[in-house]
């Protein structure tokens, strides 16, 4: 769930979510919760995956460490 580390594609991901499901955005600290199978978004949780890689995750928990 690093896009809790970036405002804008937190942003980004809120303002799509809609877009491509019918149900209510359902989002912890650490996860996104769906009802059903059939009404996960694979399309936007692939877009969202491609726009913040492994390196970039751990980059800014390693910053957030050292504080």
């Amino acid at each position: 769930m690093g896009m809790y580390t970036n405002p804008a594609l937190l942003d980004w991901f809120v303002k799509e979510y809609p877009q491509h499901t019918k149900q209510k955005l359902d989002m912890g600290k650490s996860c996104i919760r769906f009802n059903k199978i059939d009404d996960i978004p694979y399309k936007l949780i692939g877009e969202l995956m491609q726009k913040m890689s492994v390196n970039d995750w751990i980059n800014i928990y390693e910053k957030e460490l050292k504080k």
